[in-house]
């Protein structure tokens, strides 16, 4: 049985355990609606896709979304908790429904609050313990930033997407903005390759924004983005410049060269918290060195993930457990397979990105999206009663 809501002039058509549905937001990738969920006894976000099948674009990066979802799982990265379609045939099939945890709040809404260093600190550990995660898995995001990280009142932290497919278009050409880009790496800007620290850039930057209080580099296009980093960080060296594309070089070298500033000037001992008195003593300039060490243009000379997760102003929470996490479906299984029993799901191998270069019609895309659905709505009804939403 299905119940119907209204919000605005979107329908959902939930399942009966889903009560109490409020609207949370609207926005370009769907809709998002808190509830109740009578089965699991938990409060549930439901998001309903925006028109998945309006395009081939939409359509395969609502298959990407759902593939990574299924695949990960870290305690900081969002949780598919179930999916579902009011549709029951392929030929009706057009909504498809996502069942993730409840969160509080996305991180432009934490970035205005005045933060003490534990908080700080706690916030970006939890950061790079589910990049990290990502990693593992072979997933590069390329585009984290605060309206996709979501928190808890108790500081819990969770990363809400997954980043550019491999064949999303990032050159250095392509403008006006569609999206935020903010927080992109120079490499994702200028079109060139990149490797896992890419993501740390975007750490930086929303570090950053947390110490100012505002975006750092808020370029109105890719080149005036380029300028407004360039401005405040200097102009590369030589050895970056040989690693671009010629016509994007050729612009980049024709540009005023800037000098840059020390970060004691970009991020002076006034706009931090005072230093901790707490037991683990963090102060401004660890703060300080972390940025220095983030922000830098060329991936070659910016610190990695595991470098970050051991630098002493985020070493104070590391815990060996969450850093390096075990996929519980991984456990599940390994222990499944270990009694000798028929192992009905495999542990998540790493995520397979010929999905990115596939090549599908609408009808093609809908139809997978659709044997995802099935399967999913499958497994989360013939669970044991007592785990009620199990994954």
């Amino acid at each position: 049985m299905m119940n119907v809501y209204h919000f605005r002039d979107i329908e959902f058509r939930v399942p009966a355990r889903y009560i109490e549905l409020s609207a949370r937001g609207f926005g370009a990738q769907g809709t998002v609606c808190a509830a109740y969920d009578t089965v699991s006894r938990q409060n549930v976000a439901i998001k309903k896709l925006s028109r998945p099948f309006q395009n081939v674009t939409h359509a395969k990066r609502a298959y990407r979304e759902f593939k990574l979802m299924k695949l990960v799982n870290h305690k900081n990265i969002i949780g598919l908790l179930n999916a579902f379609t009011p549709q029951s045939t392929l030929e009706e099939f057009q909504d498809v429904y996502l069942v993730m945890e409840l969160m509080d709040a996305n991180l432009c809404q934490v970035i205005q609050m005045d933060l003490d260093h534990e908080r700080m600190s706690y916030l970006l550990y939890q950061m790079l313990c589910g990049i990290k995660h990502l990693h593992s898995a072979g997933i590069i995001h390329r585009d984290l930033k605060p309206s996709n990280i979501v928190v808890k009142s108790d500081c819990t932290l969770k990363i809400l997407d997954f980043g550019l497919a491999r064949t999303a278009g990032t050159t250095f050409m392509m403008t006006p903005y569609v999206v935020t880009r903010y927080y992109r790496a120079p490499e994702v800007i200028l079109g060139m390759g990149y490797k896992e620290n890419v993501d740390i850039w975007s750490v930086g930057c929303i570090m950053g924004e947390m110490i100012r209080g505002g975006v750092l580099f808020p370029g109105t296009d890719h080149i005036d983005q380029w300028n407004k980093i360039i401005e405040q960080l200097g102009t590369p060296s030589s050895s970056f410049m040989a690693r671009l594309q010629p016509t994007v070089r050729n612009y980049v070298e024709n540009r005023p060269r800037y000098q840059g500033y020390a970060f004691d000037r970009l991020f002076p001992d006034v706009l931090f918290p005072s230093d901790s008195s707490e037991h683990s003593r963090l102060k401004a300039s660890q703060a300080r060195d972390l940025l220095s060490r983030m922000l830098v243009v060329d991936p070659e000379h910016r610190i990695s993930v595991d470098q970050a997760l051991v630098h002493s102003y985020i070493h104070v929470w590391y815990d060996e457990s969450e850093v390096n996490a075990v996929s519980m479906k991984s456990l599940v299984s390994t222990s499944v397979k270990n009694l000798g029993v028929n192992n009905r799901t495999p542990a998540p191998g790493p995520y397979d990105h010929s999905v990115d270069e596939r090549e599908h019609t609408v009808e093609q895309w809908k139809e997978l999206i659709y044997q995802e659905v099935m399967e999913y709505e499958a497994r989360t009804n013939n669970t044991d009663p007592v785990d009620g939403n199990a994954r």
